[in-house]
């Protein structure tokens, strides 16, 4: 069996399919890419020199607390010597008021006898 074909009407142009849309050339993406490559570098950057600041400023905290505990042991070190100062000045002061007032004098050597006890 033959197939046939529909007939047109006469005058009647053929039907054409509706033309597509031609799509856009899409932007470039390169510059935002790299704009982001930038960022991330800029943000890296910045964290480093916070990184940095921190660091700087613990070594700071570091060699503070050493001068805060040289001073305490200097300070118990000029309170030591004050104390052993006193103590010479005081031994000497006493034995001259004793001197001037009771009379007291010192015991010599030569003339200063031991008694022994005997034993219980």
């Amino acid at each position: 069996m033959a197939a046939v074909a529909p007939q047109s009407q006469v005058g009647e142009a053929p039907a054409i399919p509706a033309a597509r849309p031609r799509p856009r050339p899409r932007a470039e993406r390169q510059p935002r890419v790299t704009s982001g490559v930038a960022f991330i570098v800029v943000i890296g950057a910045l964290l480093a020199g916070v990184v940095a600041v921190n660091v700087a400023v613990l070594r700071l905290n570091i060699g503070l607390d050493k001068a805060g505990r040289e001073r305490t042991r200097l300070r118990a070190d000029i309170q030591s010597l004050s104390s052993q100062v006193s103590s010479a000045q005081a031994a000497g002061r006493i034995q001259a008021q004793a001197q001037r007032d009771l009379g007291v004098v010192p015991a010599d050597s030569n003339n200063t006898t031991f008694i022994l006890l005997p034993a219980r």
